[in-house]
């Protein structure tokens, strides 16, 4: 699959190859929700806060009597059945809504969701830019490229890029992440997402597979051979005596 390649002034020069493994790869729409839920969830946190029948003001004093009066027994005002009384199993800020997901099942969802997006035709080329910190040159620049004004717009970057991170951030709706840092809701959420072209080599470096990489031919680094397990021995067993007859 292949996407458009323009140039820091927004010319365009050609195409790029996009690597095979990140953008056409089957897209697993359960997993990718799975995955959009588990960082919002991560991201939460508790707010809602009731107090306990300890935290709540008002005497101790039993109100009457426990036996005697005809009524049903009553102890202090604080309980949960009178107003002002506290919660029973109300919620605490000790909430945990963390969650989690192997690391193979979240390069996945990642890789269904850059899928999608190519299959879209979202996915564009930067052949490079300027390490100079120009908001106006940016603006000129999406000017330039065949983006929708308005929408969300994705810079990826392979290393710590100042002059496009700082010209960005001003920009409503224009994000610059690390490639190492994509991630499924970020992805899903831009309109179009622009890739360096270094970028692209370092994502699929990070997110594809071993097995895919070595299908299409791109290097991996030799790990490191393990030896071989030695099996225990077990140890000859050793035959139980026979007890002799006890003598009379």
């Amino acid at each position: 699959m292949n996407a458009d390649l323009f140039t820091s002034t927004g010319e365009k020069k050609g195409t790029v190859t996009l690597p095979a493994p990140l953008f056409e790869a089957p897209i697993n729409k359960g997993l990718v929700h799975q995955a959009v839920v588990l960082q919002q969830s991560n991201r939460r946190g508790p707010i809602a806060s009731t107090k306990s029948r300890g935290e709540i003001r008002g005497s101790t004093r039993k109100l009457y009597a426990q036996k005697g009066t005809g009524r049903a027994r009553r102890g202090a005002i604080r309980g949960n059945i009178l107003k002002g009384g506290n919660k029973s199993f109300g919620p605490k800020s000790n909430a945990n809504f963390t969650k989690g997901m192997p690391q193979a099942m979240r390069h996945q969802a990642l890789v269904s969701c850059l899928s999608l997006q190519a299959k879209q035709g979202a996915i564009l080329g930067l052949e490079s830019y300027p390490n100079t910190i120009k908001t106006k040159e940016v603006v000129r620049l999406l000017e330039k490229l065949p983006v929708t004004p308005g929408r969300r717009i994705l810079f990826v970057v392979a290393e710590s890029h100042p002059g496009l991170m700082l010209s960005t951030r001003n920009i409503p709706g224009v994000k610059t992440i690390l490639a190492q840092y994509l991630n499924p809701e970020d992805v899903l959420a831009s309109r179009h997402i622009v890739f360096l072209v270094d970028a692209l080599a370092k994502a699929e470096a990070i997110f594809a597979s071993r097995k895919k990489r070595v299908k299409e031919g791109v290097a991996v680094p030799a790990e490191k051979a393990k030896a071989p397990r030695k099996s225990a021995k077990k140890a000859p067993a050793v035959p139980k005596k026979k007890s002799s007859p006890k003598s009379a």
